[in-house]
């Protein structure tokens, strides 16, 4: 049994192809001091609430109405955001379904160069208020019927924690559209038919904007490469 298990892995878990992606060499933890201090220096708004925010992370709740749900202190704090999730990023490695006395992400954190790129990638990370990057979870992004406001009127981000689903609000879904593209285009990773159509939607209901093409050539100049779905970079 034990001699076909590497086969049967293999089927299960291939390998996945990806181009040259993210080489700049950052940790994740390295990438997000970048973000705040060369690349959101002088555009502090959260990503899912459009909060703003100073340099301390520390949010400003009245900037965009945010009334917490039940955690104010996770509430009051930039947290980076993965638009892809870890998880989805890692579960089609072999690195994530090994068992061992580290967590999946750890054991893909300290055993694969390709999820340490993928992890650290920062076209796929946006500032977001704490609580709300929370409850998002790995849960896929999607749309909500009847939008029920539960981080203050103003907030426009939902959660189906039941569904498993997020709906983040008009302004940024071309932005995920684009990151979705981006990723699995640099890393191969799969994306659901049901997922990409509705990114192809939202990627022309929200085009890119100043900052989106803005950001996305500081994010190229630190990093080595563009997010080519937002545009090309001088």
């Amino acid at each position: 049994m034990k001699r076909i298990l590497p086969a049967l892995f293999i089927l299960l878990f291939p390998a996945i192809v990806y181009a040259a992606g993210n080489e700049s060499g950052n940790s994740f933890s390295k990438a997000k001091k970048i973000l705040l201090k060369r690349v959101y220096f002088d555009h502090r708004t959260t990503f899912y609430a459009g909060c703003g925010f100073d340099m301390r992370k520390h949010i400003d709740m009245a900037s965009c109405g945010m009334v917490p749900r039940k955690r104010p202190k996770r509430a009051a704090r930039v947290e980076w955001e993965h638009v892809m999730p870890a998880w989805e990023m890692g579960h089609q490695l072999q690195c994530w379904h090994r068992q061992g006395k580290y967590s999946a992400r750890k054991n893909c954190r300290r055993s694969s160069p390709l999820f340490k790129r993928m992890e650290s990638d920062m076209h796929n990370l946006r500032p977001s208020v704490g609580e709300l990057n929370a409850d998002r979870s790995n849960y896929r992004y999607g749309m909500i019927a009847e939008e029920p406001r539960a981080y203050g009127s103003a907030v426009d981000f939902e959660v189906n924690f039941k569904g498993r689903v997020a709906e983040p609000r008009p302004e940024v879904r071309g932005d995920i559209a684009r990151t979705y593209f981006y990723m699995a285009d640099e890393y191969g990773i799969r994306i659901s038919r049901k997922q990409k159509q509705l990114f192809d939607t939202w990627n022309k209901q929200d085009p890119v904007d100043a900052w989106g093409r803005e950001r996305n050539c500081r994010i190229a100049r630190l990093q080595g490469n563009p997010n080519s779905f937002v545009g090309a970079c001088s």
